[in-house]
């Protein structure tokens, strides 16, 4: 049985006219769900809330059961869902706004060797609805609505890989993005990949136009072999190929994510090789300094190394940035969100 929140408009359009209903009844039911209403608190007729109870999941999608704030601010939320499933989110505040970090799966099967999501594996994709409600109910719980919003932007950086659960995600996309629900722009969206070539083409060859951020972290195909199993299945080459088809299907600039690790793909050959690789193309690079996870052997970089080595991609064409660490003192910070919340804890 799938949630109610997985319901597009058109779907709920359907009901409505199977128990004949008014055609403004679907909307007023979409909106409110949007707003983070609970069913029973919703103004529809009975046979319409009955229906849907027995039909669909209406409660306990998901809860908030405990905020964690860190030092800088950086709020991270965890999400119990209704099969008593646990996953993290992450709120950060930017000048420009609030941008929240989205899991689209529990667990993650990709494996990267430095990231913590991954460690018990792949547990289950995450539906459009319980993607959904991560914006939603963060975006009530901070005093937001659908017309006034409080979150800006979405990152879905949280656990899993997003294009590992393509068609959630991107059902999830057009939830978000309806002009009738909480309208956040794909263009303030943006969906970290490590590199699943066919779903990138899919993803453009489908419409969508959200920011793509491709987990690289290596420059070349050794270093990576090592730190990441999906480069066993797809190259380098392979990957970039998909985010140039990506960029001139949808004419969006792409993200290059490279996570330093100390003594492993830090070094100024490295800083060479990635100007090298990424010569001509119409992309940005985000050097983020590695975030430890305590389980991993993988140590962050002193901080005059990274800045050598963004100094050197900037100097030598590339547009290069580093990544502002956050949340990390309440293991939030990139690559730190996990499931182990609840091996320790009764929820």
């Amino acid at each position: 049985m799938t949630d109610i929140l997985s319901l597009t408009l058109d779907e709920i359009t359907d009901i409505m006219n199977s128990l004949n209903q008014p055609k403004y009844r679907a909307e007023q039911l979409f909106y409110a769900l949007h707003l983070g209403k609970d069913l029973n608190n919703i103004n529809v007729p009975s046979i319409v809330k009955d229906y849907l109870k027995q039909n669909y999941i209406t409660e306990n999608i998901l809860q908030i059961i405990q905020q964690k704030v860190s030092q800088d601010g950086t709020t991270k939320f965890i999400y119990k869902l209704s099969d008593n499933n646990v996953i993290e989110g992450v709120l950060m505040q930017y000048k420009h706004g609030k941008t929240l970090c989205v899991s689209t799966q529990v667990g993650c099967r990709m494996g990267c060797k430095f990231c913590a999501s991954g460690m018990d594996g792949l547990v289950r994709n995450l539906t459009a609805g319980e993607i959904l409600a991560q914006i939603i109910y963060v975006n009530k719980f901070l005093g937001g609505d659908v017309k006034s919003r409080q979150i800006t932007n979405l990152v879905l950086m949280g656990s899993g890989e997003p294009l590992d659960n393509y068609d959630n995600t991107t059902k999830f996309l057009r939830l978000v993005n309806h002009p009738k629900g909480i309208n956040i722009s794909e263009r303030n969206i943006s969906i970290s990949s490590c590199g699943l070539v066919d779903k990138i083409k899919q993803l453009a060859d489908d419409g969508f136009e959200v920011n793509l951020c491709l987990s690289l972290h290596a420059s070349n195909d050794t270093v990576r072999n090592q730190i990441m199993p999906i480069s066993l299945r797809y190259k380098i080459e392979d990957v970039i190929s998909a985010c140039k088809y990506y960029f001139k299907k949808t004419g969006r600039r792409f993200i290059i994510e490279y996570t330093m690790i100390h003594g492993i793909n830090d070094s100024l050959t490295h800083a060479k090789e990635l100007v090298s690789l990424l010569k001509g193309l119409v992309c940005h690079i985000n050097v983020i300094n590695l975030n430890e996870v305590k389980e991993k052997p993988y140590k962050t970089c002193p901080k005059s190394d990274v800045y050598k080595f963004v100094d050197y991609l900037n100097s030598n064409g590339a547009s290069a940035t580093t990544r502002r660490t956050m949340g990390d003192d309440i293991d939030g910070a990139c690559g730190q969100l996990r499931r182990n919340f609840i091996k320790n804890n009764k929820v």
